[in-house]
């Protein structure tokens, strides 16, 4: 891990959302964190007070001595905080105005602005977390459901950390023996070493693919699942986006072509994150406006994790319904035979001769047979992942991408020991596999990768 940094300026910031509220907090790091505090507040002497309590009090201006506002604050004193560095938390009353005086009455005495993520980032510099960790601290802010929150706090705990680290010392136990016949070749055991390089690189490698394996539930778990609900007009695409939201999200009428444009929405099914999408319906129209929708509505299924695709039960299958059905047929999909109550013209098993994706029958208005939706979604992302909550898990495309590359490396090791190359130079791909997934945890991570992936945190945090 990175060693503690004590150079580091002190920083300040408002780390609750910016609005009216009960309480607002903002916060400072650095080594003098407790003095410009002190220097605001009136109350107790801030540097003489013992560590982690908290103290009532006002804030002042130092200048024109006037009352600002009536707070609580937090001390904190390092090593034993997030940062490691001294912190101090302001508790103020929530409000815009009030909340930015006291943030600025901190930079004119002494704290800088902090830039965004540049909590964690310094809680990553010093050691407290990894990059996983760090990355998780996100996830639980943006988590939507129990279960994805469940996953970034097992995240949190380090257990993707534990993980990697695991792999990490197989690879360079292997190779530290290499060295050691490098260093005493008349030992002669090229065979013996070799061998050993590429049952590890096998297994660590199987390990890795294990870890990949989680990827598109992690992915799903931490952006949502991009969920289309797509067809005709006046075939209950907005009735049930309202039944998903539990409201009235959308208009719903009789009218054909109500919708225009597409709506967005999240809801949680079984405790997976859906993000919805209700699109305009797809048809063939000359109304311009119409036009612009039914383009979002096909832009919406080429970029959809899953269509939901809804058919008018009570009609004949259209000439359109089946544009839609050869339109979505690559795509991950379920077909929803909707107005069961209005009696049947498309049955389960005519769609089924076309395609093998699951069939939903149901009447959205009186609600009949919607929980088989939560339950065929289910099957086809999460199947075998019952516990998903409790198990490591890879969560972003920056980490899934790392682990195939370093799997890569690692069948190179598995390639060049088959082929009797110099185990000097199949040892450049051990360490390759090696440092790759040293930038996974941030053990091996260039500077400017650590300055980007921090900077898409929000501010405050």
């Amino acid at each position: 891990m990175a060693q503690v940094l004590t150079q580091f300026d002190t920083i300040a910031a408002i780390s609750t959302p910016i609005g009216e509220g009960g309480i607002s907090i903002v916060r400072l790091s650095g080594e003098d964190a407790i003095e410009i505090a002190n220097k605001v507040f009136k109350g107790k002497d801030l540097e003489q007070v013992a560590t982690h309590t908290i103290h009532y009090g006002h804030i002042i201006d130092p200048e024109t001595k006037k009352v600002v506002d009536e707070a609580m604050v937090s001390v904190m004193k390092g090593p034993k905080t997030f940062t490691r560095e001294d912190v101090v938390e302001i508790n103020c009353h929530g409000g815009m105005v009030v909340t930015n005086e006291i943030l600025q009455l901190l930079l004119a005495n002494g704290a800088r602005m902090a830039d965004p993520g540049e909590y964690t980032k310094r809680a990553f510099m010093n050691g407290r977390i990894d990059l996983t960790q760090a990355e998780s601290v996100m996830d639980i802010i943006r988590a939507k459901t129990d279960k994805s929150r469940e996953i970034a706090m097992n995240q949190l705990k380090g257990g993707l950390l534990g993980q990697i680290r695991e792999l990490r010392q197989n690879l360079l136990d292997t190779m530290a023996q290499e060295e050691v016949n490098i260093d005493y070749p008349e030992y002669d055991m090229d065979d013996m070493t070799g061998n050993q390089m590429k049952e590890v690189a096998q297994q660590v490698s199987k390990k890795i693919e294990k870890l990949l394996l989680t990827a598109q539930e992690g992915k799903i778990m931490r952006n949502g699942l991009a969920t289309a609900i797509v067809g005709r007009p006046n075939v209950g695409k907005s009735s049930l986006l309202n039944y998903l939201t539990q409201d009235e999200k959308a208009i719903v009428t009789d009218i054909a072509g109500t919708t225009r444009d597409t709506l967005e929405e999240y809801v949680s099914i079984k405790n997976i994150p859906l993000k919805l999408i209700d699109t305009a319906g797809i048809h063939e129209t000359e109304d311009k406006v119409e036009k612009i929708g039914v383009e979002r509505s096909k832009k919406a299924v080429q970029d959809a994790d899953l269509v939901l695709l809804l058919l008018d039960g009570s009609r004949e299958l259209s000439d359109e319904d089946k544009e839609l059905l050869d339109f979505t047929k690559f795509k991950k999909r379920i077909i929803i035979l909707n107005k069961s109550d209005l009696g049947s013209k498309i049955t389960r098993e005519m769609i089924q001769k076309i395609t093998d994706s699951p069939v939903i029958m149901t009447s959205i208005l009186e609600r009949n047979n919607l929980d088989s939706l939560a339950t065929e979604i289910e099957k086809m992302f999460f199947s075998g992942l019952e516990n998903s909550a409790n198990q490591v898990m890879v969560t972003n495309q920056r980490q899934a991408g790392l682990l195939q590359k370093a799997r890569q490396s690692l069948q190179e090791v598995i390639t060049g020991v088959d082929s009797s190359m110099p185990l000097d130079l199949v040892q450049i791909d051990l360490k390759d596999a090696w440092d790759t997934l040293g930038e996974i945890t941030g053990e091996s991570t260039p500077d400017e990768l650590i300055t980007e992936l921090f900077s898409q945190f929000c501010l405050g945090k």
